[in-house]
């Protein structure tokens, strides 16, 4: 079974990117993320409505990192590594097949510039030759075009198209499911 361990949270860094552990100093941020419509079009969970809706969001991701179940990083610019930009990281982990799921969202401002993809192959890297993952998946919205572009250029594939299998927001939405094999 894989074993993590979390506790000396792991920075990473491409030739642009500083990832690095999100805190109360990026809350700011991921309220404007998860309250921002064009940032949630294809992210099927209630919007942020208040900052303490994005406290209680910063803090499920710190506890799910200190009890080792899951990872996100903030996605910053190295050029300003305190101003998150975005997130990225491994949850829904399923230890006994060595397996996580993917998920990422980045500030529409920074959308068509080639850093999810950036973003995408350096948690790739760690997550397959750190965490000692054999496969990813990435779950998305079937409508999300611009995230299914992202996954197969990094190589992931399509391995299926479920319709209807997700109810929010008083519609049934289809998922399409990608994975990436070590």
């Amino acid at each position: 079974m894989l074993e993590l361990n979390f506790s000396s949270f792991p920075e990473i860094q491409t030739n642009r990117l500083f990832l690095r552990r999100m805190d109360e100093e990026d809350l700011a941020e991921i309220f404007f993320l998860r309250s921002n419509e064009e940032a949630m079009k294809y992210i099927d969970r209630p919007r942020a409505v208040t900052l303490k809706d994005a406290e209680n969001h910063l803090n499920l991701i710190n506890e799910s990192i200190n009890n080792n179940e899951a990872i996100s990083w903030a996605i910053a610019l190295k050029e300003n590594p305190a101003k998150l930009i975005g997130n990225i990281g491994y949850w829904r982990m399923k230890k006994e097949h060595y397996r996580a799921e993917l998920g990422y969202m980045l500030h529409p401002g920074f959308w068509r510039k080639g850093i999810m993809k950036e973003a995408i192959i350096a948690v790739l890297d760690y997550g397959f030759n750190t965490m000692n993952l054999h496969s990813v998946e990435a779950n998305i919205n079937a409508e999300n075009d611009a995230s299914a572009a992202i996954l197969e250029a990094t190589g992931f594939i399509k391995e299926a198209h479920f319709k209807e299998d997700f109810f929010f927001d008083g519609i049934f939405r289809d998922t399409i499911i990608y994975s990436k094999l070590k």
